[in-house]
């Protein structure tokens, strides 16, 4: 008997059909002899409509109520599908985040998880109960407010649960089969993984891959949660993410494990299109100038990606700067830039919403040459042009404009001869 944690996303419960269908996947689980813990998102567009909903009737709702607000998605889920098992003759019990000891810092919104005491959840167990769970929420001890734990909040919740029983594996259900070399509806031709790292995996979510959240993968690798990504819609074997000295468990290989023998040079392309650009033009080239430009960013609250900055003009002593951030943060930065143009002492300013970042991700680029060159190649072949570029060590990043992305992708993935013989299948099309 193992204890396997599975997570649904929101287009594997948008509908009642699509509930059942779920349901009996958990009962199969169960039927095979295994413990099985249900992390559930809210269903379909659910939070969307929530969130919308909130800013018909306040502007800018309060951060506590809006917590209250969207948390209502994933109980509903939780509930229906709690329901759904009972009607096939097994018994289910359903849990809130609190309820099932998620502890979280009070940052509403965007809360962390701080500790997980799922006691409620393991005496459940012992009982011989499936248990769900609601996604994406938690509790604060301090405040006993009910808290959201951002984007991706279903997936941490699941692994942090995964952790916390020490589950066998955590499996993270979508409508694909797993991770693609590449998002399969920009890159058709995408082929799935059988094993990923867990480092190339949080290089692929940081830059734009959506089957899994970035926090998630972080959590898992911190506390050595084995994750498999698989669809809601196929019994197919999907894809491992494997942390630093990890193995597949002979039950689970099914003959993944031929596919670390040698670490590929290139394990897939990430696209990005939620990215915008803003230059900083005139600045001043002297020492401390771009210390002064990042602290005002840094207190604006966003999050700033790739940064270039230009060989200063011989004629003026000035430069420009240029970096990537969120869309949601470009407006925020430019206020707090413009109210500090005088100190600071930079000409103007350059919003750029319309480009898209291409990222190259594999580790084995450490061990060979020429993964830059062909990335380049390809993309100058296209007639596509390159704005700006970034690496680590496994990866190469370049923005390019947004219109041009999703046929850089396709010559970039094949370039690499990633693509493969005939086109991957996403059953509902959404990605999660």
């Amino acid at each position: 008997m193992a204890l396997i944690v599975q997570k649904y996303g929101g287009s594997s419960v948008a509908d009642a059909e699509s509930i059942k269908r779920v349901a009996k996947r958990i009962v199969d689980t169960r039927r095979a002899g295994h413990e099985v813990v249900v992390a559930v998102s809210a269903m379909g567009d659910t939070t969307d409509e929530l969130l919308d909903l909130a800013a018909e009737v306040a502007p800018i709702p309060a951060p506590r109520e809006l917590d209250m607000l969207l948390s209502s998605g994933e109980r509903i889920s939780m509930a229906l599908l709690a329901m759904a098992i009972h009607s096939m003759g097994f018994e289910a019990r359903s849990f809130t985040g609190s309820q099932a000891g998620m502890i979280t810092d009070a940052t509403h919104g965007a809360a962390r998880i701080v500790d997980v005491t799922p006691i409620r959840l393991r005496e459940a167990l012992d009982e011989g109960a499936i248990v769900i769970v609601a996604g994406f929420q938690g509790f604060n001890r301090d405040t006993r407010d009910i808290t959201t734990l951002g984007r991706g909040g279903s997936d941490t919740t699941a692994v942090a649960l995964a952790a916390a029983l020490d589950a066998d594996v955590c499996e993270i259900y979508s409508d694909v089969d797993g991770i693609f070399t590449a998002d399969p509806r920009v890159v058709p031709r995408a082929k799935k993984l059988g094993v990923v790292s867990a480092e190339e995996m949080l290089e692929l979510a940081a830059n734009g891959a959506k089957v899994l959240y970035i926090r998630a993968v972080e959590y898992a690798r911190r506390h050595g949660v084995l994750i498999h990504a698989r669809s809601t819609f196929s019994s197919a074997v999907g894809t491992f993410v494997l942390g630093d000295g990890m193995t597949l468990p002979d039950e689970l290989s099914d003959g993944q494990e031929g596919e670390q023998m040698e670490e590929p040079i290139v394990a897939g392309v990430a696209t990005d299109l939620s990215q915008a650009k803003i230059t900083i033009i005139g600045v001043p080239d002297v020492p401390g100038k771009a210390a002064e430009i990042f602290k005002i960013i840094a207190k604006s609250g966003a999050n700033v990606d790739m940064i270039v900055q230009n060989v200063s003009a011989a004629a003026t002593g000035r430069t420009d700067i240029s970096f990537t951030l969120p869309k949601a943060d470009a407006a925020t930065a430019l206020k707090a830039l413009a109210g500090e143009q005088t100190a600071v002492g930079f000409e103007s300013l350059v919003h750029d919403d319309q480009i898209g970042k291409l990222s190259v991700v594999g580790a084995g680029m450490r061990t060979h040459s020429g993964v830059s060159a062909t990335l380049f190649e390809a993309l100058s072949v296209a007639g596509i042009n390159i704005e700006m570029i970034s690496t680590s060590e496994i990866r190469i990043s370049v923005v390019v404009r947004g219109d041009d992305l999703a046929e850089a992708a396709r010559v970039v993935h094949r370039a690499y001869g990633l693509d493969g013989d005939v086109e991957a299948v996403v059953h509902a099309g959404t990605g999660r």
